[in-house]
């Protein structure tokens, strides 16, 4: 069984990965969050991102935001 941890890295690294394709800064994830309904400020985002401890919820609203759910159509 993975360590919490890694399953951490992989969320970090899901996000990270898809704000580097679409070459989306924080400040334009907390844009695109807005959008949606979703407050953040971009230290926060900054920080959550950075540990990789959030919700699933959370997770899905950024891949929404950032357009992710063009691949997939359960987001």
């Amino acid at each position: 069984m993975p360590e919490r941890t890694d399953w951490e890295a992989k969320a970090r690294g899901i996000i990270r990965a898809e704000m580097a394709r679409q070459n989306v800064t924080y400040a334009q994830l907390v844009e695109k969050l807005a959008e949606i309904g979703v407050s953040e400020d971009e230290r926060n985002l900054r920080n959550k991102v950075s540990r990789g401890k959030f919700t699933a919820a959370f997770m899905l609203a950024c891949l929404k935001a950032l357009s992710a759910s063009e691949k997939t159509d359960f987001i």
